[in-house]
């Protein structure tokens, strides 16, 4: 039955925030991406799900992802912050934990002068809880700017940059008090006109004391010595469950490497787009884009760390995945000679199911963390 991975999905469970008193609100409020933030309901509309304890003006937790977005970052109110950020924040990043507020308003500062015009796009909110015992919130969006300002790169570059981001986030009667953030940055650095490999080699260098430098490399974890994954535990339900569907899909095609089942759960022409410009249709390029990471870390080991949905059978299920990747850079491929270096990855990926397929699918994961990591 495999008992180990059944208690690793209990324990994914466990990080959802209790949905009660939602109803049958969570089925319908979502965000389709690409709504113009013009098009969302007014300050003095009226509520579609209680939210008592925040911002009068937001109506529902997807109305208050994208306004305080907005508020904070667009609207440069940075000292919004104090609002809508716990002063004991634990912020993790691709490259590590940031813990307190002001570095969330440092870092703040630091990107908008860096890109002053910079617009965020929401495509889409998925999300779970409610207000009473929190809210867990993953927001896939879109960054658009132009350097004008310095960065950890260098001087400005006056290029304009299009790349996307997600955020999850905890967030407990008005305040974010945990948050998961991954963004495209190989492509923000290919945008600016820097070279990826000297770059990663040059920002490796000077982080070699960092946290994630000094992380111990033990064994992969999908696997005991001489023993293969363990298989996913048979559903406990006759009804769909969008949830164990994806963790089930992950594990089979990442930890097993059974990349011939990926047509029990993607449509034969899904689509998909992720980091470093991958854009695709079809089972075909993700069995290739699949091969593309496995080849570099062949002892890649794949762990969901949680999920949650919106929607139903009829209107089709929206999912957002927060999941980590070990792996040991031992093979050729996209990321050249074998260093022998350890790499860990945390990434985000949105997948959009409909008549029990998955329809299309969006996944951020920071390929420069990647790189600076094999070449460290």
């Amino acid at each position: 039955m495999g008992e180990a991975m059944a208690e690793d999905k209990r324990k994914s469970k466990d990080l959802q925030l209790s949905a009660a008193n939602v109803g049958d609100e969570k089925s319908r409020i979502t965000m389709p991406k690409h709504v113009d933030i013009q098009f969302m309901d007014d300050a003095d509309s009226e509520l579609t799900q209680p939210m008592e304890g925040y911002n009068p003006r937001y109506k529902n937790i997807v109305d208050y992802i994208i306004g305080v977005t907005h508020e904070i970052w667009e609207e440069h109110g940075i000292g919004k912050l104090y609002d809508y950020y716990a002063n004991t924040i634990r912020m993790h990043t691709a490259s590590g934990l940031k813990f307190g507020r002001e570095a969330v308003i440092e870092a703040t500062i630091e990107s908008q002068a860096a890109f002053p015009d910079r617009r965020l796009f929401g495509e889409e909110v998925i999300w779970t809880g409610n207000n009473v015992d929190g809210f867990y919130t993953s927001h896939r969006l879109r960054h658009e700017g132009t350097n004008r300002g310095w960065t950890a790169y260098g001087p400005p570059t006056g290029k304009r940059v299009s790349y996307r981001a997600i955020a999850d986030c905890v967030c407990v009667q008005n305040m974010m008090v945990e948050e998961w953030i991954s963004r495209d940055e190989l492509t923000l650095i290919m945008q600016m006109g820097l070279d990826p490999l000297q770059t990663a080699k040059e920002m490796a260098a000077k982080e070699k004391d960092s946290d994630l430098q000094l992380r111990i490399a033990g064994d992969i974890d999908h696997r005991i010595g001489q023993l293969p994954p363990e298989p996913w535990p048979e559903s406990q339900s006759e009804r769909f469950d969008p949830e164990d569907f994806v963790m089930r899909m992950m594990h089979e095609i990442w930890n097993w490497k059974l990349l011939n089942k990926a047509r029990e759960y993607y449509h034969e022409n899904f689509v998909f787009d992720g980091p470093s410009g991958r854009a695709f249709k079809g089972i075909g390029d993700f069995q290739t884009y699949v091969l593309s990471l496995l080849s570099p870390f062949p002892d890649l080991s794949h762990h969901v760390d949680h999920v949650c949905h919106v929607g139903n059978e009829s209107a089709g299920y929206r999912v957002a995945t927060r999941w980590s990747m070990r792996g040991t850079h031992t093979g050729y491929g996209i990321y050249g000679e074998p260093t022998g270096n350890p790499m860990r990855l945390m990434g985000f990926s949105h997948h959009v199911i409909k008549d029990g397929l998955i329809a299309s699918e969006s996944t951020v994961f920071d390929e420069f963390v990647l790189l600076k990591q094999v070449v460290a």
